[in-house]
């Protein structure tokens, strides 16, 4: 099947859905409330899956749960684009380390609200959004006070008219600098420094080595004895690594085990890969997949096409579209869902 951009995603919201069938080879087991939650993974990639395990307040509905992010006090950042039937419009809601709802702001990304990195400056943490509706970047405090922003990027001669800038994440690299994916737009990978200035190009698009289809997330891998740039590069089903001058290190692909990375992040030796088409990756060092949780590609169909389904209709203990991906400080993972009505999903380390 032809690989498909999120644009085409979308066009197909509107197909009949898959009806949900539950597996049989799920394993249960009780939490301390008695409820009764699946088991997914194996070995020390073991995990209880407890679904919505983060909900928005009061008179505030989910749009595409897309963005995550926990900071030093543990505090969890998730970005959203807001339901439409929302009477409140903040995109970017914050929840303690047990999951308590604590404050709630950015109206301004309501609607665009995409990728979300969090990292120290000069003392203290801060935010940097992707929004994919004003097509820009912004740097805000940890209570959404705007610092910078950034949008197109005239700058650079690839990006003279009628070429789209989109961006839908960041990553950081050591010496202040950030990389931010074009994964949207043209299909770029551009170099910032620390105060916004632009640097220069990874790549460009195209299905060689080098090359981005959809470079939809990215990442400063520091695992091993240098730091490398890891991009997720969704529309040619694969992952590629560069140093951090942009010179191309690997392509890494395997079509049965990973198919629609979208972002990465890593804890110890471990890199977690939220994968839009029905799973969530855990990969090795070498980026090979040493686990498949949650995956739902038996029963989810094409990619996109369960998206209107109901929370009733999805299957308990299997992903549909994870967007975003991340180990918490507990070492659990948090996955964020593309999902019309949003879904938090809390894989708590058995």
């Amino acid at each position: 099947m032809k690989t498909k951009t999120r644009r085409e995603f979308l066009k197909k919201c509107s197909q009949a859905s898959i009806a949900a069938a539950l597996p049989p080879f799920f394993l249960l087991t009780s939490d301390k409330s008695d409820s009764r939650l699946p088991v997914i993974g194996s070995g020390v990639h073991t995990y209880e899956c407890m679904h919505d395990w983060l909900v928005p307040p009061d008179g505030l509905v989910w749009g595409d749960t897309h963005g995550l992010a926990q900071d030093e006090h543990g505090f969890i950042y998730v970005a959203h684009t807001v339901n439409k039937s929302s009477m409140r419009g903040e995109a970017v809601v914050v929840y303690d380390s047990s999951g308590r709802f604590v404050r709630a702001f950015g109206e301004e990304f309501r609607g665009g609200a995409h990728g979300l990195g969090l990292r120290r400056e000069h003392g203290d943490e801060v935010l940097y959004h992707c929004d994919i509706n004003r097509c820009n970047i912004v740097k805000t405090t940890l209570r959404g006070a705007i610092m910078w922003s950034h949008g197109y990027p005239r700058e650079d001669a690839a990006y003279e008219h009628p070429i789209d800038f989109v961006p839908t994440n960041v990553a950081f690299a050591p010496n202040g600098d950030f990389f931010v994916g074009d994964g949207y737009g043209s299909h770029h990978v551009l170099r910032f420094s620390s105060v916004g200035k632009f640097l220069g190009e990874v790549g460009g698009p195209g299905h060689g080595d080098g090359e981005f289809d959809t470079p939809h997330g990215l990442f400063v891998d520091s695992r091993g004895k240098e730091p490398v740039l890891v991009v997720a590069d969704r529309g040619n089903r694969r992952v590629q690594t560069f140093d951090l001058s942009g010179k191309h290190l690997r392509t890494v692909k395997d079509d049965s085990r990973l198919r629609m990375p979208c972002h990465f992040d890593t804890q110890g030796e471990w890199m977690v890969c939220p994968d839009l088409d029905s799973q969530v990756c855990i990969l090795d060092r070498e980026y090979k997949v040493v686990a498949q949780l949650g995956d739902g590609s038996a029963v989810n169909g094409e990619v996109g096409s369960r998206r209107k389904q109901s929370r009733s209709e999805f299957t308990p203990g299997q992903f549909i579209t994870p967007h975003a991906a991340i180990f918490l400080q507990s070492g659990d993972i948090l996955v964020a869902e593309w999902l019309p009505i949003g879904r938090l999903t809390r894989l708590r380390r058995v």
